[in-house]
């Protein structure tokens, strides 16, 4: 850079004439080199430049090491108050390089510097990149309150606190405040609207622990700070003998509660805003929400996630969302066309190397393994998702639609049973035929057609189960009309193709299923 600049971003003002860093007015002791890194970052505010852009720039690359440039970060991270983990200045692209992400106005001869969409927040509110550089909704949790008589209590409530934070940072689309942040605001009466300016979030929770006799209630609400409404409350009674016992999946499906209706509020808000306007993250909300079981829907949410990659093409969870909408294009393949699940494979597997603590990104991977007949490997990492982010209801149950397909009906069952136990409000359609799947596996037809009924009948493959499940418990009648509605929705229906998708490393299951479709009169 040449001629003077002066840049100001927040509590900070940079002057490149008199080499100089103020915060309030204040001088900001950094070394030559860390200034010069902070100077280039500054002039391409909202560009990602990379180490070698870096070094060439300041270094000029010559006759130093890659690790210079490390301690130059580290310095201004320090000196700006920064965290590489939920940065708010200096944004680190993994293997990539660095972005400097907060608004920057610039005097002199340089224009007002902006962000471009892929650094702007990705929902109205407070929004800032996470760790692996995708944009995350920023949260903060409140120290719950002792209700109890007794202050000494107060060990426990800071307990189901911090224990809630250690949960809610599993997830990656959540940026949580530290424990340290939050309880500054410990026992004091907080007003939500100045704490969500004071700490940069959209959401907070809140609650309060109270001792009753010998049982304990625990409550806990989340609030939306743009709107002040309470967008989830919930209160749950615990016998104080089994409390520690069941303390960690109390606090689970508090997490995992909220997360998914922290998700929902998200999507509401991307599904009101034009294509045109919508950043990655945004991309990736609003094209999950969609039905992908409708045709519309999943060439929408095609769209939409092939605009995420676009727009940020480290974006791991993008990629393995785009990747199950390759295989669900796969599973209407003539048999033997491997093509789109080859692409499926590609793709899940680029999401794990680009995000390998994304849990999510390692159960797709493991959807596409096993549609693969990889069962090995699709163990290995629907094991990992699940080791990742044990209170991510999605991945327990995709736990249990595994399971179903290596013959261990029985244990799927427990799987998707707690995904609903940690979060009541889990409805995915697939998570409905899965369930109904375990049941038909193991020969308990009432029950898996308690569950198939919880699904209307119009999707083929709904269609076939439902006929196969009424023939096999001996209702031949409304087996025939289950198969009709197959054949209405998919005139083309052949038990052969349907079995090429559903690939069940125990031939005895899949014999027992295709059976029951034939007994029911599906075309072979």
């Amino acid at each position: 850079m040449t001629g003077s600049h002066i840049y100001a971003f927040e509590r900070f003002r940079l002057e490149t004439a008199r080499h100089e860093l103020c915060r309030d007015g204040r001088p900001v002791a950094l070394e030559p080199k860390a200034f010069a890194v902070l100077t280039e970052l500054l002039a391409h505010n909202g560009e990602l430049l990379s180490r070698d852009a870096l070094l060439d720039a300041v270094w000029g690359h010559r006759h130093v090491t890659p690790g210079v440039l490390n301690r130059s970060i580290a310095q201004l991270r320090r000196a700006l108050g920064d965290d590489s983990e939920h940065p708010r200045y200096i944004q680190t692209v993994h293997a990539l390089g660095y972005r400097f992400i907060a608004p920057v106005v610039s005097d002199g001869t340089t224009a007002a510097a902006t962000v471009p969409p892929t650094a702007a927040p990705a929902i109205a509110g407070p929004a800032e990149p996470n760790a692996t550089g995708t944009a995350a909704v920023a949260v903060a949790v409140l120290p719950f309150a002792n209700l109890s008589d007794d202050n000494a209590q107060a060990y426990f409530s800071d307990g189901i606190t911090e224990d809630i934070i250690t949960e809610l940072s599993r997830w990656h689309m959540l940026a949580v405040r530290s424990r340290a942040a939050s309880f500054g605001y410990r026992g004091v009466a907080v007003d939500v609207q100045q704490v969500a300016r004071e700490l940069q979030v959209r959401f907070i929770v809140e609650g309060s622990v109270r001792r009753m006799g010998e049982r304990v209630r625990i409550t806990a609400q989340l609030i939306d700070t743009e709107t002040g409404n309470h967008v989830w409350a919930e209160k749950f009674d615990r016998a104080l003998a089994d409390l520690f016992d069941v303390q960690d999946q109390l606090v689970q499906t508090i997490a995992s509660t909220m997360v998914g209706r922290v998700q929902a509020r998200a999507t509401e808000r991307a599904r009101r805003k034009p294509p045109a306007s919508l950043a990655a993250y945004e991309c990736m909300l609003k094209g999950n929400a969609l039905r992908w079981d409708e045709a519309a829907g999943a060439a929408e949410a095609t769209q939409l996630f092939e605009q995420a990659i676009a727009l940020d093409p480290g974006y791991g969870l993008a990629h393995a969302l785009l990747a199950a909408m390759r295989y669900g294009q796969w599973y209407e393949a003539p048999i033997g066309a491997n093509a789109l699940l080859d692409e499926a494979y590609a793709l899940a597997l680029r999401a794990v190397e680009l995000d390998p603590d994304e849990s999510t990104c390692h159960s797709l991977f493991a959807q596409v393994c096993h549609l693969r007949g990889e069962y090995t490997l699709c163990l290995q990492h629907i094991h990992r998702a699940v080791e990742l982010n044990p209170g991510n209801q999605w991945n327990n149950a995709d736990m249990g639609m595994m399971l179903n397909y290596v013959g261990a009906s029985e244990e799927a069952l427990a799987w998707l049973r707690r995904a609903r136990e940690i979060d009541a409000y889990f409805d995915e359609p697939w998570y409905w035929r899965e369930y109904g799947l375990a049941y038909l596996l193991l020969h308990r037809y009432d029950e898996a057609l308690a569950m198939f009924n919880q699904l209307p009948a119009a999707h083929y493959r709904v269609a076939a189960l439902r006929a196969a499940c009424h023939a096999l418990a001996g209702n031949l009648e409304q087996a025939h009309r289950d198969a009709q509605h197959c054949l209405g929705a998919r005139p083309g229906f052949a038990i052969r193709h349907l079995m090429s998708k559903m690939p069940f490393r125990d031939p005895a299951h899949a014999d027992h299923l295709a059976g029951g479709m034939r007994l029911a009169g599906l075309p072979e």
